[in-house]
């Protein structure tokens, strides 16, 4: 019921009414009626209402729902999308691929299913056993029925029979190993975990090396404001305040962490107009009559400005340990910069400490460039690092852990 209810949640973020692309505009419709082909409108900042492939604009997807990645994913014409998504920049068509059970968040559903009605050897093998000691237990108690009724009297021969079915019938066994299981995997749902074959938690015992995600899994998942960098003439606390008025209207990940990195100052919020979001450079916007931009390289390039030399060593200390650099422009002049990193979860620690104080070896494993995955490792004493390994290779590597003779978990 747990593990149903986790999944439950997971679908209500699916949209009830999706807008259907028709002849001359739009029409709202329920999800339920959408079908294969049929090209819906999906907004900027609205979730995609099924599976489908984008045939017209191209927007950065927020795909942490299924995938646990808070960084935002580029999508254009040509790339799938999945049900629940969220289109968080700009407005897109998709062409529907996959609708009710056809979908992924069906196919999750269902492997939660199939581990409700798996068995483990455990509780075979307890069957087996209850079988056997319920045969033996009836012939004892026919044997006894047939002594005690030549020996004595019928009554006793009854009760006779009758303490000895109690006693010596397995139904303790029979109930036991069940009600262990199904305790053990209702604590694990009530967690997070869900258990698509028991026989696999049966096996964790035996594990030598446990392999981690890294995005989502030991670090929170969603970027922070770890640094912050002003030049001449401004302070780190004005730098902040500006910069949280040019992102006040994006919703992306990265606007919400200067937001609340900027509302921990006592300086008075800012009131922004005439807000631009730049695909893929950044955002600007006009901030007491300035023009003012927050952006990575490319919108300094786009904008020929350039970094002030008494911030390029603190930038490039931020950039060798793999944080993401934003630079706040005012009036065409860089006057500071943002680092933002995903923050290590507190849980992280406990868990690799727990983990390696029984003897597992702890691996991490991203998609990160080699510097991001061993800052992170090397704040959390992580054993072996796997970086810059695509989604797809992923399984390659538990197959390199394995060839070692380790048996892994991937969490």
């Amino acid at each position: 019921g747990s593990a149903r209810g986790a999944l439950d949640a997971l679908a209500a973020l699916l949209p009830d009414e999706a807008e259907r692309v028709i002849a001359g505009g739009t029409e709202t419709v329920s999800v339920a009626e959408l079908t294969a082909d049929d090209v819906v409108l999906v907004r900027s900042g609205a979730r995609m209402p099924a599976d489908g492939v984008i045939t017209d604009g191209s927007a950065e997807v927020d795909e942490s729902m299924i995938t646990g990645e808070s960084k935002t994913v580029p999508r254009t014409v040509g790339d799938a999308v999945v049900a629940g998504t969220v289109a968080t920049d700009n407005s897109l068509r998709v062409k529907v691929t996959a609708v009710g059970d056809d979908t992924a968040l069906a196919g999750i559903q269902r492997l939660v299913a199939e581990a409700q009605s798996s068995t483990s050897r455990a509780q075979a093998l307890a069957d087996r056993a209850a079988a056997f000691l319920f045969y033996f237990a009836a012939a004892a108690a026919v044997i006894t029925f047939i002594v005690w009724s030549l020996l004595g009297s019928v009554p006793d021969a009854v009760t006779r029979t009758v303490t000895v079915l109690v006693i010596a019938c397995p139904h303790a066994l029979g109930l036991a190993i069940p009600l262990v299981i199904a305790i053990s995997t209702e604590r694990a749902a009530r967690a997070g975990v869900l258990i698509k074959n028991r026989m696999a938690l049966e096996r964790m015992r035996t594990i030598a090396v446990v392999l981690f995600d890294k995005t989502g899994t030991l670090t929170k998942g969603e970027p922070t404001v770890t640094g912050v960098v002003a030049a001449d003439g401004v302070t780190t606390e004005e730098l902040l305040v500006l910069a949280a008025a040019v992102e006040s209207d994006s919703e992306h990940p990265v606007a919400r962490a200067i937001i609340a990195a900027a509302q921990q100052t006592e300086m008075p919020a800012l009131t922004a107009s005439d807000f631009q979001s730049l695909t893929g450079r950044g955002v600007q916007a006009s901030v007491n009559g300035t023009r003012s931009a927050v952006g990575g390289p490319a919108l300094l390039a786009e904008l020929g400005a350039s970094e002030p030399e008494d911030i390029t060593a603190t930038t490039a200390a931020w950039m060798e340990r793999g944080a993401s650099i934003l630079h706040v422009i005012r009036d065409g002049d860089v006057i500071g910069a943002v680092a933002l990193e995903d923050e290590i979860r507190e849980e992280s620690r406990q868990a690799i400490a727990a983990l390696q104080k029984r003897g597992i070896k702890v691996a991490m494993i991203t998609g990160d460039a080699r510097q991001v995955a061993n800052a992170v490792a090397a704040e959390l004493h992580i054993d072996e690092v796997f970086a810059e390994v695509l989604p797809q290779d992923k399984d390659q590597k538990v197959a390199e852990l394995q060839a070692r003779g380790l048996k892994v978990a991937m969490v």
